[in-house]
């Protein structure tokens, strides 16, 4: 796994959204972006973690942030999570993996005693110019807008 540290600059990328729309890092350039990574849409973790963003969204906008979710879903599942949620923010479609690598949250994970490949449930506090600023590997999914407002 590629280890990104606070003080890194983001990896540069461009992917497809729940609806195909080509979303990239400098999109974001001159804003504060929250990227969370998690392993698949509609599975209570998951589930639980971006509903506590979406319920935050106002507090989290009003500190500058925005938001983007990302797991190795194709386009019509991140579709459906959205929808089903109605998600304020985008959901990236990684399903070749470029983005999930380029932050070096592809890797090894354990799971009752089997070892496999995976997502690692990591988000990524990246500052306006680009710069990651705050990295959280260890999320609460249902108390992850105050992890990431804390300082």
């Amino acid at each position: 796994m590629n280890t990104l540290k606070v003080g890194d600059k983001a990896p540069e990328f461009t992917s497809k959204d729940q609806d195909g729309n080509t979303i990239s890092l400098s999109d974001y350039k001159g804003k504060k972006l929250i990227i969370f990574f998690y392993p698949k849409a509609n599975t209570p973790g998951c589930t639980a973690q971006a509903c506590n963003l979406n319920d935050n969204y106002t507090a989290l906008k009003e500190e500058g942030y925005s938001i983007l979710g990302v797991s190795a879903d194709n386009e019509k599942a991140q579709s459906k999570f959205r929808n089903k949620f109605d998600f304020t923010y985008p959901l990236l479609a990684d399903d070749d993996k470029s983005v999930i690598n380029s932050f070096g949250v592809w890797g090894p994970k354990k799971f009752m005693g089997k070892v496999y490949d995976g997502i690692h449930r990591t988000t990524f506090i990246i500052d306006e110019s680009g710069t990651i600023i705050k990295i959280i590997d260890k999320v609460k999914t249902k108390a992850h807008t105050a992890q990431i407002l804390q300082q």
